[in-house]
C-alpha cells in the first residue's frame, strides 16, 4: 500500500482524501485530488465528480442528484456548492452563495457585492476566505462595506470547512474556512483535449446581466486554464420602492498553465479583479459612496509522489497579490472625491508531506506535516482609520488518524504559530471622549504564539450513517486593526478604536454530527458548544462622532466602536435533511428540511452583537428526466437577543421556486455536451427582509422579488 493506491488515506483533519485509480497520467478526464480537496468524492453525487451511488433495486432510478450534498468522512461537516448549484443560482458573491445554507449567513453590507460569510455567528478575523488553498488577499476582513476580490460564478465548487481541519490554515479560521476550486492552476488534462462551460443570466430585480466562461485544455502533459466573467446591476428593487445607491459592476478573469507528469505536475497562474460598487444606506448613501476595488495575483501550485522513502505525497501552495481600492463620495466640504484609499500586499507559502501509512498493532495510521508562512502589509490613506500595519506569521501544523477497525477512526491534530504585528498604537482615555489633550501615539510591535489541539473519533453506523465527536482548543491572534484602528470609516460610518493591549482568544469548542449521504434519506446535522476566553468584538460605546477623535460624543455622524474582549458562550446546531419519497421517471421526487441557530452571550448576560437569527426552512422537488423543479420556503424568526444599543430584527419569509431543464447533446454535431434553461425565482412574496448579522440592517433592506432567467453550456 505504498504507492498506487486507489485511495489516499487520511488528512485534513480526518478527511479521507479521494484520488482517481492511478497516478496522475490517468486523471486526463478528472480533475485530480488535492488537499483542499476535501472529501469531494464522498459528496452525494454531483455534477461532474464520482460518488458511490446508494443501493438500490434494478427497478428503481439512481437517487436524485444535488439539492443537500453530504460529506460523511470529515471529522467535522463540510458544506459543498457544486458547479451545478453555482451556475444555477449565479452568486455574484461568497456571501450570496451560502446565505441560506444551514449554520451560515453573511454580512450583506452592500448586497450583491460586499457580502462575506458569516459562519455559526462569527465573522471577519475568524472566517479565512481563500481560493484554490491560498488566501484570497483583499480587505473584506477589514470592513463589512469591503467585497470579496473572488467571483464564483467560475468556480468548480465552494466549501465550508469547519472544526479541526481549519488548524491547517492558521488562527484567522476559527470560525471556518471557506474555500474556492476553480482550477486557475490545471491539475488535470480533459479526456477530449478540451472542456469548459458558459453561463449567462438575468435578473429582474436589479436588470442584473451576468456573463462568465472557463475553459480547460491540454495535451503532452501540458495543460492550460483560462476563464473570464463581467457582471452588471442597476440599483435593486425592494417591496414599495428602489434600494439607493446599490449598483454594481465587476470583471476579472485568470489564466494557467502547467507541467503534468507521471509523478505528479507544477503549476502557475495570474488572475484580474476589478469592480465598482456603491453602498446603499444612511450617510453613504447621501454621500453617493462608491468602492473601486482593484487586485492581481499570482498562484504556485504543485505536487510531487516519490518512488520511496517515507512521503508518498508532497505539495505545496504559494502565492502573492496586490490590491487597492477607493472610496468615492462626497466629503464634508461638499465637493465629490476620493475620502479613502486602501492597500493590500499579501503573500503565503504553504507546504505538506503526507507520509506512508504506518501499520501498528492499533491499526494503520496515516496523516501529515505541514509548514506555513505569510506576510501582509495594510496601508491606508486619507480618512481611513488604520496606520500602516505588518502582520508576520510562521507556522508549523500536524495531522494524524488512526483507522482501528470496525470503521472506527480517531484523529488528532496540533499547529504552532508565530505571529508579529507592527504598527501605531494610539492610547485613548478610558471613557473614549475627548479630554482636551490629544491621545498618545507611539510604535509598537505585538508578538503573539498561539498553541491550538484537537481530537476527534469518527464511527460508521448501520444503514449508511456516521457519528462524529470532536473536541478542539484553538488560539487566535489579534488581528492588525483590532490592535490598531483609531480613526473614522466613512463607508461603514463608524469611528473605530483599537485595543493595543489585546491578548489571545481563545475557544474551547466541543462538536457532534450525524449524517448520511447515501439513499433516500440524506442528513447532516450538528450541534456545537463553543466556550471564548477573551473574546475580541467590535463593541458600541453610545458615542457618536465626526471625523475626528476631538469631535466624539459631540458629533452625530458616526458609530463609535471600540475592539474590546470579554467570556463569551456560543452554542447551536444546523440541520439539513432530503427525503426521496417516489420514483418519478429517471428520478424521484421528495421533500427537503433545515433548521440552524446559534445563541451568543457574553458572561454578564449581554448577547454578542450581530447574530443571525434562528432560521427554518422546508419544500419538495422533483428531478427525473432532465428536469429539475423545486419550491422551497425559509423562514427566519424575529431575532430579539440583541446587544446594547442594538435593535429587534423583525422575522422575514423567502419563498423560492425555480424550475430548469438539462439536455444532453452531441458534441460533434452541436460543439456542447449539454445545455441546462432555468428560470429561478427569489423572495417570490415581496417580503421585508432585514439581516440582523448586518450593520446595515436598519437601513436597508434585501432585494424584493426577483426572477432570474439563467442559461448553461458545458462542452
Amino acid at each position: 500500500m505504498r504507492r498506487g493506491r486507489s485511495g489516499r488515506m487520511l488528512l485534513a483533519a480526518g478527511a479521507v482524501l479521494s484520488a482517481a485509480p492511478g497516478t496522475i497520467p490517468a486523471l486526463r478526464a478528472q480533475e485530480a485530488t488535492t488537499l483542499e480537496e476535501i472529501s469531494v468524492t464522498s459528496v452525494s453525487p454531483i455534477q461532474g465528480r464520482p460518488a458511490a451511488p446508494s443501493p438500490a433495486p434494478a427497478t428503481l432510478p439512481a437517487r436524485a442528484a444535488e439539492v443537500l450534498p453530504v460529506v460523511t468522512n470529515t471529522f467535522s461537516p463540510v458544506t459543498v456548492v457544486p458547479q451545478e448549484r453555482i451556475a444555477r443560482d449565479q452568486p455574484r458573491t461568497l456571501g450570496d452563495a451560502l446565505f441560506d445554507r444551514p449554520g451560515i449567513s453573511a454580512s450583506t453590507y452592500a448586497p450583491g457585492a460586499a457580502s462575506r460569510p458569516i459562519i455559526r455567528g462569527l465573522d471577519n478575523a475568524r472566517v479565512r476566505i481563500q481560493e484554490n488553498g491560498i488566501v484570497n488577499g483583499g480587505v473584506s476582513d477589514l470592513g463589512e462595506d469591503h467585497a470579496v476580490p473572488i467571483n464564483p460564478l467560475n468556480a468548480s465548487r465552494i466549501e465550508v470547512i469547519r472544526g479541526p481541519a481549519t488548524l491547517r490554515y492558521g488562527s484567522g479560521a476559527i470560525g471556518g474556512v471557506v474555500s474556492t476550486e476553480n482550477n486557475q492552476v490545471p491539475t488535470f488534462i480533459p479526456a477530449r483535449g478540451v472542456t469548459g462551460q458558459v453561463t449567462t443570466g438575468y435578473t429582474t430585480v436589479d436588470n442584473g446581466r451576468t456573463g462568465a466562461a472557463s475553459v480547460d485544455a491540454g495535451a503532452d502533459g501540458i495543460a492550460v486554464h483560462a476563464d473570464g466573467f463581467k457582471t452588471a446591476t442597476d440599483s435593486y428593487a425592494i417591496p414599495g420602492g428602489i434600494q439607493r445607491n446599490s449598483a454594481t459592476e465587476s470583471q476579472g478573469g485568470s489564466v494557467g498553465i502547467s507541467a503534468i507528469g507521471d509523478r505528479g505536475f507544477l503549476g502557475l497562474s495570474y488572475s484580474h479583479y476589478d469592480a465598482i460598487y456603491q453602498i446603499p444606506g444612511g450617510e453613504a448613501e447621501e454621500a453617493r459612496t462608491r468602492l473601486t476595488p482593484n487586485q492581481d495575483r499570482l498562484l504556485a501550485r504543485g505536487e510531487y509522489r516519490p518512488l520511496n522513502g517515507p512521503f508518498e505525497v508532497l505539495r505545496f501552495w504559494a502565492g502573492g497579490s496586490v490590491y487597492r481600492h477607493e472610496e468615492i463620495g462626497i466629503g464634508e466640504d461638499g465637493v465629490e472625491g476620493v475620502q479613502a484609499i486602501f492597500k493590500n500586499r499579501e503573500v503565503e507559502a504553504r507546504f505538506e508531506a503526507q507520509h506512508v501509512p504506518a501499520f501498528t498493532a492499533l491499526g494503520t495510521l496515516t496523516g501529515a506535516v505541514g509548514v506555513q508562512a505569510g506576510r501582509r502589509v495594510l496601508n491606508s490613506q486619507l480618512e481611513s482609520f488604520l496606520p500602516p500595519t505588518e502582520s508576520r506569521m510562521l507556522a508549523g501544523y500536524l495531522f494524524e488518524e488512526l483507522a482501528v477497525g470496525g470503521g472506527l477512526r480517531f484523529q488528532a491534530a496540533g499547529r504552532i504559530e508565530g505571529d508579529r504585528l507592527n504598527s501605531i498604537a494610539t492610547l485613548f482615555p478610558g471613557d473614549f471622549l475627548p479630554d482636551g489633550t490629544d491621545p498618545a501615539s507611539f510604535a509598537l510591535t505585538r508578538r503573539f504564539a498561539p498553541k491550538s489541539a484537537s481530537i476527534g473519533a469518527l464511527q460508521d453506523l448501520p444503514y449508511g450513517f456516521v457519528a462524529s465527536l470532536n473536541g478542539s482548543y484553538v488560539e487566535r491572534a489579534p488581528t492588525g486593526y483590532e490592535l490598531f484602528s483609531q480613526g473614522p470609516h466613512d463607508a461603514t460610518a463608524t469611528f473605530e478604536i483599537g485595543d493595543p493591549t489585546l491578548r489571545l482568544e481563545r475557544a474551547r469548542t466541543v462538536e457532534i454530527s450525524l449524517r448520511r449521504a447515501d439513499g433516500p434519506l440524506r442528513l447532516d446535522a450538528t450541534g456545537y458548544y463553543t466556550r471564548y476566553t477573551g473574546f475580541i468584538f467590535k463593541r458600541d460605546t453610545g458615542n457618536r462622532c465626526d471625523d475626528d477623535f476631538a469631535s466624539c460624543g459631540t458629533g452625530d455622524e458616526l458609530q463609535q466602536v471600540v475592539y474590546s474582549q470579554a467570556n463569551a458562550t456560543f452554542y447551536g446546531a444546523e440541520i439539513g435533511a432530503q427525503l426521496d419519497l417516489f420514483a418519478v421517471g429517471d428520478g424521484w421526487a421528495g421533500l427537503e428540511a433545515q433548521y440552524d441557530f446559534v445563541r451568543a452571550q457574553f458572561d454578564d448576560g449581554s448577547y454578542v452583537p450581530r447574530i443571525p437569527p434562528h432560521r427554518l426552512g422546508g419544500g419538495a422537488f422533483v428531478r427525473a428526466n432532465g428536469w429539475f423543479a423545486r419550491i422551497n420556503l425559509l423562514h427566519a424568526f424575529d431575532h430579539t437577543e440583541i446587544a446594547p444599543f442594538e435593535t429587534v430584527t423583525p422575522g422575514w419569509n423567502d419563498l423560492r421556486a425555480e424550475l430548469a431543464y438539462t439536455q444532453a447533446l452531441d458534441p460533434a454535431v452541436y460543439g456542447a455536451t449539454e445545455v441546462t434553461l432555468g428560470l429561478q425565482g427569489r423572495n417570490l412574496l415581496d417580503d421585508d427582509i432585514r439581516n440582523s448579522a448586518s450593520f446595515k440592517k436598519d437601513e436597508i433592506l434585501l432585494p424584493g422579488r426577483n426572477l432570474r432567467l439563467f442559461l448553461t453550456a458545458r462542452f
